[in-house]
């Protein structure tokens, strides 16, 4: 495989769940410069269509991500007003299950119960999405994935928002000089994190941990995604004219590649 096993802060269990939080935070303020809210609307959109769905079931949501952004654009559509969001993680965090509990009305819910994303058998029906998640999965686990999604006949849609295609040689050699842009980068967005929190900013203007765990997970993701290669050698066996899977690049309304994608789903 062209993927590589390396580190990121935030899959440690020791790692804080507020500075994690934090890091989130700033990922969701680089998905909407980058328009990804779109993009993932689009793709999930056809989906939902064409398999006559009326439920996302995110997996791995951490604290929410882009996703309720994604949900408020789907539901400006037509015949789409009624679609719901429910979030869910291996590892529920209580503060943002009070967050997204709180208000019944605008269809977006956080489990209480852990969801196993190997496990689609035990999980609640609907289209299944994966997203900037799947690259943090060894391949045994995201073979399981892939393989229940299939046995259990759920629609599945995987997105990442870089692709790994740099050589790995390259990309220790330009390590540095990414490490620095990405956190001059977080400094950068930081003001526009929304709560801005005392934490989010002592910790990145005065105790600058913020930057340095963002700069390098963010940089140690890419080699850990999975190239398209990497995902014909996952689907090895998978398939049938009972269930179809599809990859390629995402896009932007103007055409501009943004980001890979992964679609199973069955056949009708």
């Amino acid at each position: 495989m062209k993927r590589v096993q390396l580190f990121e802060f935030e899959d440690f269990s020791w790692f804080p769940t507020w500075l994690r939080t934090c890091m989130t935070n700033l990922i969701v303020v680089l998905q909407k410069l980058m328009g990804i809210a779109d993009v993932l609307a689009d793709l999930i959109e056809g989906v939902l269509r064409e398999n006559k769905l009326e439920h996302i079931v995110d997996l791995g949501s951490g604290s929410g991500g882009a996703m309720p952004e994604v949900l408020a654009k789907l539901r400006k559509r037509k015949r789409l007003e009624d679609i719901q969001l429910l979030m869910t993680d291996l590892y529920p965090n209580a503060t943002f299950i009070q967050k997204f509990n709180q208000d019944p009305s605008d269809q977006i819910r956080y489990s209480e119960t852990a969801i196993d994303a190997t496990n689609f058998a035990q999980m609640p029906k609907g289209l299944k999405t994966m997203v900037n998640s799947f690259h943090h999965m060894p391949p045994k686990v995201a073979r399981k994935i892939l393989t229940s999604a299939e046995e259990n006949k759920q629609a599945i849609l995987i997105y990442e928002m870089a692709e790994n295609k740099i050589p790995l040689l390259v990309w220790w050699f330009l390590l540095p000089v990414s490490l620095l842009i990405v956190m001059l980068m977080a400094l950068l967005m930081t003001p526009f994190v929304r709560p801005l929190t005392w934490r989010q900013l002592v910790f990145t203007y005065l105790i600058p941990i913020i930057p340095i765990c963002y700069a390098w997970d963010g940089q140690a993701s890419l080699p850990r995604m999975y190239a398209f290669q990497d995902i014909d050698e996952l689907l090895s066996g998978l398939g049938s004219d009972e269930y179809k899977w599809e990859k390629g690049h995402a896009k932007k309304a103007n055409g501009k590649k943004m980001g890979t994608y992964l679609l199973g789903f069955p056949v009708n």
